[in-house]
């Protein structure tokens, strides 16, 4: 690991060839049909590897989560009980189109939602540069044929190719995440400057003091292997002690998180898409994001710190560190996911929120599903309008916690294993 310093302050046309007798034109190339497929096997799904990032990376708004070695290393990790139901679409050899699609039970009803479960932010229909909407419709209309209830697809953008369907292919898509995004490709400085005030930089700054002022400061920029495996086991152990004694879904710290994550980041260095920003005061980590570089966006993924150091704000300061250190590698825009907390509001340039997507039944008792559960989220999302709901809502946190199982967003029925 290399520790960096760090400062204590602010921060000729071309025209159409003739012969004398005559024009010569190129008849444009008629367009091969598609052929579709279902890939239902491990094997078929690595087989997939040599051009399925290249639909990722076309992607409007590429998702990480989607890249090949995070959904073969979920399934290998997550896969148990479930079933693959890959969507795929060919010209010829050439892989256009994919939607990675598992099914799972639950209440005795096949459900189909993205590989990765709700892990799955940014997640949509894959296609091709160049291929239309069409190809989405096509893959779209094979989920519609399949064996399944109903689908239910996290992190959908309601602009995306999934969210914009209409007629028998319509979801209904309840907001879930808020995602803050941000805007770097004014630099860091002119865009951390443009977004704080002098008396926000100067709570920073003091922040950053305080820190130096309990021991030597050290931020790791963790990139190769060699860096990422300590820096790992060391994140690891802060978001252990930010959430002991409280409700944690995020699997990062099953035993099974933290194997899938260990594989995980092993196969994303191979395309230099890790980054672990760690912060040491006296020597003893304090703090630490995990972030995924892809196509010029930082996505901040994971964030913890030391309880102990609360007071002086480490998270925030290695938040602002990581994007610092984003924007140095040339990222031009941050994608913070998750919800709307504070220190993401004040320095977002705003919102694109990320939905819950039902629909598509394929049954009877899937359509019931998706009613009965669509009624509920309407009314969920009324509630929050009402003073009093929401003070029953949270003011009953407490007892929902002790009367339900601990919950897992990696796992596709969002609950924690025994075994983990």
């Amino acid at each position: 690991m290399t520790p960096i310093g760090l400062l204590v302050g602010n921060y000729p046309f071309v025209t159409a060839r003739f012969s004398a007798e005559a024009a010569v034109f190129e008849a444009p190339r008629e367009q091969a049909p598609l052929r579709l497929e279902t890939v239902d096997s491990e094997d078929g799904l690595v087989a997939l590897a040599d051009s399925w990032d290249e639909l990722v990376r076309a992607m409007p708004r590429p998702s990480p989560f989607l890249l090949h070695c995070w959904l073969v290393e979920w399934w290998r990790h997550y896969g148990e009980g479930n079933r693959l139901a890959v969507e795929v679409a060919f010209r010829r050899d050439q892989l256009v189109g994919a939607l990675p699609l598992i099914t799972f039970s639950r209440h005795g009803l096949r459900v189909g939602t993205f590989i990765g479960a709700r892990q799955s932010a940014l997640a949509d229909a894959l296609i091709a540069e160049g291929e239309g909407q069409e190809v989405v419709e096509a893959l779209v209309d094979r989920v519609r044929a399949s064996e399944h209830d109903y689908v239910d697809l996290f992190g959908l953008s309601d602009r995306g190719r999934l969210a914009v369907l209409g007629g028998p292919r319509r979801l209904e898509l309840f907001q879930r995440n808020e995602a803050p995004v941000l805007d770097l490709s004014d630099g860091w400085e002119a865009v951390y400057r443009a977004k704080t005030n002098a008396r926000k930089r100067s709570h920073h700054k003091r922040r950053r003091r305080q820190l130096a002022e309990l021991g030597k400061v050290d931020l790791i920029y963790a990139r190769t292997l060699d860096e990422l495996e300590p820096a790992l086991e060391h994140a690891f152990r802060l978001h252990e002690l930010r959430w002991q004694g409280r409700q944690d879904g995020s699997g990062f710290v099953t035993a099974t998180g933290k194997r899938f994550t260990r594989a995980v980041v092993r196969r994303l260095t191979e395309i230099d898409t890790n980054r672990i920003v760690l912060l040491k005061v006296g020597g003893r980590p304090v703090a630490f994001t995990w972030n995924l570089l892809l196509e010029g966006n930082v996505y901040l993924h994971r964030l913890a710190f030391d309880p102990a150091f609360s007071r002086f704000s480490p998270g925030i300061v290695t938040a602002l560190y990581s994007l610092e250190l984003a924007a140095g590698e040339g990222a031009t825009r941050a994608e913070f996911l998750g919800g709307a907390e504070r220190y993401k509001l004040e320095i977002a340039d705003g919102l694109e929120p990320l939905h819950l997507g039902l629909g598509l039944a394929g049954s009877a008792r899937g359509r019931t599903a998706v009613a009965a559960r669509a009624r509920w989220l309407r009314l969920r999302r009324r509630s929050k309008n009402s003073v009093l709901a929401r003070k029953v809502y949270y003011g009953s946190a407490s007892a929902r916690h002790r009367l339900t199982r601990e919950r897992d967003v990696l796992r596709p029925s969002g609950v924690r294993r025994l075994r983990d």
